[in-house]
């Protein structure tokens, strides 16, 4: 992909999203780390039901270590891994009252070495809460960058270091948000959107989805026109 269709590619997801953010409830670093490392193999929608009932309670990590981590198990429950999460969150508080005064470091070599805390999880932490121009792979971007032909590579890292790399300088601060939000509601892992995408004319992914409509209209003109002897076959919607 050449550096103009890619930078038109941004400019289209910054008109239909000016000011992208994360979809994660948060008003301080510290709720936004317990935020992010509760999201590992789960939907913020459900990080944000059980820290709409936990932040009340524990919002600082003097006050996560004082529930302490039996009582933090209650209020993380529905969430998986929540045994192990429990344990890195009261380790981590920990941490942080001993070696940070209680405030959330915002340096990469400090988030990655709290329990529960990898590159992805401080790329977000550096991102959203102090406006660094990390970009964070999670598993939307992974697909959106390769699919799209945006930035390929075979694992995260390489996406993100290619992502780094190729984003036009003014993009850079936004584009996670746009690339995991347009992966999660548009460029979807079994059947993207095709037909709704912005940037569909500028994407380099060959097998389109074509619109419901489209695709009936289509499957309904197929039906008809095969022999008489395979009347069974069904009409997808």
């Amino acid at each position: 992909m050449n550096p103009e269709k890619r930078a038109a590619i941004f400019a289209r997801l910054k008109q239909a999203n000016p000011r992208p953010s994360t979809e994660l409830a948060y008003r301080t670093p510290y709720e936004l780390l317990v935020s992010v490392v509760l999201s590992a193999q789960a939907t913020d929608k459900s990080v944000n039901l059980a820290t709409g009932k936990l932040f009340p309670v524990a919002n600082t990590p003097a006050a996560m270590l004082r529930l302490g981590e039996t009582s933090l198990k209650r209020y993380i429950k529905t969430i998986g891994l929540f045994n192990t999460k429990a344990r890195n969150i009261i380790t981590a508080a920990r941490l942080l009252l001993e070696k940070h005064g209680g405030e959330v470091p915002r340096d990469r070599e400090s988030l990655e070495a709290l329990p529960g805390v990898g590159r992805k999880t401080a790329n977000v932490v550096l991102n959203t809460a102090f406006g660094e121009p990390t970009i964070a792979v999670d598993t939307h971007i992974f697909r959106v960058a390769n699919r799209t032909g945006l930035a390929p590579g075979k694992n995260v890292r390489a996406v993100e270091d290619r992502l780094l790399k190729l984003t036009p300088e003014r993009y850079k601060q936004d584009a996670h948000h746009w690339l995991i939000l347009h992966g999660r509601y548009v460029c979807k892992a079994r059947k993207p959107e095709c037909w709704r995408c912005v940037i569909a004319d500028l994407c380099e992914y060959r097998h389109k989805t074509p619109a419901p409509d489209a695709r009936s209209a289509g499957n309904r003109q197929s039906t008809i026109s095969k022999p008489a002897r395979t009347p069974r076959k069904r009409v997808q919607a």
